[in-house]
């Protein structure tokens, strides 16, 4: 998909869990221990969204589940956990990946909270403060290598 396509009504959680259904369809898997999903752009996808995309792809809720933000490696480290329990004896079976869905990123009012009593107030993009903004310069992500 493509940011504001054809994808946009679905959340982050119910994109991972076809991403899920489609991999376990292809690879033929009976049973899972553990799922890792990376989801850098939280905010607005309910509580555990790892579990959200387990469960939506029909896993049992026995299967452990872990979200995992890491920025853009967040995909890649749920795969490098994954392999390195597989290889501890940990567990026998994973799946991991990433989900995101930039599209449905909220706007932010950090001051809300307090109630806005009188004046300007600011909005901020999830997207651009949590996923694509460096947190300490305010450089854009894409110039850094992580």
């Amino acid at each position: 998909g493509r940011f504001q396509g054809k994808l946009q009504t679905y959340s982050a959680p119910q994109l991972g869990a076809l991403a899920i259904k489609a991999a376990m369809h292809e690879v033929n898997v009976t049973s899972v221990d553990e799922v890792f999903m990376g989801c850098v752009l939280p905010a607005g996808c309910g509580q555990a969204p790892a579990r959200q995309a387990s469960m939506g792809a029909g896993l049992p809720l026995g299967v452990g589940c872990t979200a995992i933000n890491k920025v853009c490696g967040s995909g890649m480290k749920s795969v490098m956990l994954a392999h390195d329990l597989i290889k501890a004896g940990t567990i026998r079976s994973a799946i991991a990946g990433g989900m995101e869905s930039m599209t449905n990123a909220p706007y932010l009012l950090r001051e809300a909270r307090k109630g806005m009593r009188m004046g300007h107030q600011s909005t901020y993009d999830h997207m651009f403060l949590d996923g694509l903004q460096d947190a300490y310069e305010g450089h854009l992500m894409g110039v850094y290598a992580q």
